[in-house]
């Protein structure tokens, strides 16, 4: 799908150079041109910056985790819960983002166990309702991720190992896939000391448009939205580019 919409902007003349960006300048020279700067060293020069580096999904940091991400590891219940339907999974989280993915995740699959660390959910009372009406929903407070088992290719997830973390039992729990649903990071770290950005990092816009507080710099998809984080919002504060940009045909994509 991604070299489909990749062809789809070159057909209109998008000219893709697939490169790193270490540092940018929007101070804006005397020109009006912003710069960026590759990894080599090279100097890339626009009057118009659109930024759409997106947010990283948070991993628990597990070797095992890391070593199953794509084969039964996912950040993402609505990308990846079909493969695993009629199927038990296992889901570690306590938030909202948390609750709506296991009740999703309950839809398809035989049984969701969700692993909460603390005594009680973060979640609002709202949501963590909607999961004790859950029947194949199992919640297990104070548990955290000790292991995710199994192998890659073929095999995949088979179990988790879920610590008590009071009373130190071990319990296997299982598992065909494994979800980690405890936030994401904005890719804004180049940003920093130049856009402003919210507590958590991510860049903050003009209400209703993906405008910046620099002229000729934007702002498009999860880089600027800790809410929805869905491809067909980011696709929508694209479109909203068409509208506030001022030169959208002399546009560098970040």
């Amino acid at each position: 799908m991604m070299n489909e919409l990749k062809e789809q902007a070159e057909r209109f003349g998008t000219k893709v150079e697939i490169d790193f960006i270490s540092k940018v300048d929007f101070s804006k020279d005397k020109g009006g041109i912003h710069k960026l700067y590759t990894q080599n060293g090279d100097e890339i020069k626009s009057k118009t910056v659109i930024i759409s580096t997106g947010a990283s999904a948070k991993y628990l940091g597990l070797e095992s985790e890391q070593r199953l991400i794509g084969g039964g590891v996912s950040a993402c219940a609505v990308c990846d819960g079909f493969f695993y339907k009629n199927q038990d999974v296992a889901i570690v989280g306590g938030g909202d983002t948390a609750i709506e993915e296991a009740t999703y995740l309950a839809k398809l699959c035989t049984k969701v166990t969700l692993l909460v660390r603390r005594d009680e959910m973060r979640a609002s009372k709202a949501m963590q309702k909607r999961v004790f009406n859950t029947e194949n929903l199992e919640v297990l407070f104070n548990h955290e991720t000790k292991s995710i088992n199994g192998e890659p290719g073929e095999i995949g997830v088979e179990s988790v190992t879920a610590l008590n973390n009071i009373t130190g039992e071990e319990t296997i729990i299982p598992a065909k896939g494994f979800f980690v649903a405890i936030g994401h990071t904005p890719n804004t770290s180049l940003f920093n000391g130049q856009l402003d950005m919210d507590e958590n990092g991510y860049l903050h816009i003009e209400a209703g448009t993906s405008k910046t507080k620099i002229p000729g710099v934007f702002a498009a998809g999860d880089v600027a939205d800790h809410v929805y984080r869905q491809a067909v919002t980011s696709a929508g504060t694209g479109c909203c580019l068409l509208y506030t940009s001022p030169s959208p045909r002399d546009a560098t994509l970040s």
